[in-house]
């Protein structure tokens, strides 16, 4: 008799819930900072950074609570991850929830940082210090970020429901982020960008969750 590979039953609501938590982080991490904050800072002029926030303080507001939210749903999509990849290793996929919420945790403390900005503008250098210390606190917590997906990779390859291709691919974008986030921390004025060329197995995750929720499961198999 020919062996039968082992696969588990994947909840559609968790599969939804994780696929729209992940796409909505994307729009409002992307909406936020590169919206929002990006365009009021120049880089090297502390002075004019200062003024342009200070002339539109409500949208960089608007802003920072983007990303907050961000952060907040990062904890959902361990959850959700948890639920999915546990009957495959407990152990392992409560290591990999961990290691998310701790990098949404790390990254609340960068987020602090943009926070405070509007009281320091009075001070330009002080404001524009604490946008570098976001930048630096964020891009470490990567690390944190790096080894949760390199864990969903390794137990997405073993699960058997997802596909070999998608983990792999996630594994690299952890790859992608444990450069960026050693590189931050070893290599002076470092500029993450191996993360931006290795992402890709993220935007393919959303795009799995959320073909899972929308699959019908078979009578047989819910049987």
């Amino acid at each position: 008799m020919a062996s039968q590979k082992l696969t588990y039953p994947i909840s559609r609501t968790a599969s939804w819930v994780g696929g729209i938590a992940l796409l909505l982080i994307a729009i409002l991490a992307g909406a936020g900072y590169f919206g929002a904050l990006a365009p009021l800072i120049t880089a090297g002029d502390a002075a004019k950074t200062a003024a342009d926030i200070a002339g539109s303080e409500p949208q960089f507001r608007l802003g920072v609570l983007c990303m907050v939210l961000a952060a907040v749903l990062d904890v959902v999509v361990a959850a959700v991850l948890l639920a999915l990849l546990e009957p495959v290793n407990r152990m392992l996929a409560t290591t990999a929830a961990w290691f998310r919420i701790a990098y949404s945790a790390v990254f609340l403390g960068a987020i602090a940082q943009l926070a405070i900005v509007p009281i320091l503008l009075g001070d330009p250098q002080s404001a524009m210090n604490a946008l570098e210390s976001y930048n630096i606190i964020w891009r470490t917590g990567l690390i944190l970020f790096a080894v949760h997906l390199l864990l969903v990779g390794y137990l997405g390859f073993r699960s058997g429901f997802m596909p070999k291709v998608l983990a792999a691919l996630i594994a690299v974008a952890g790859i992608g982020y444990l450069v960026d986030g050693f590189g931050t921390v070893l290599v002076v004025d470092y500029t993450p960008t191996i993360s931006t060329f290795t992402f890709i197995g993220e935007v393919a995750l959303i795009g799995w969750l959320m073909w899972k929720g929308s699959r019908k499961r078979p009578v047989a198999d819910a049987a």
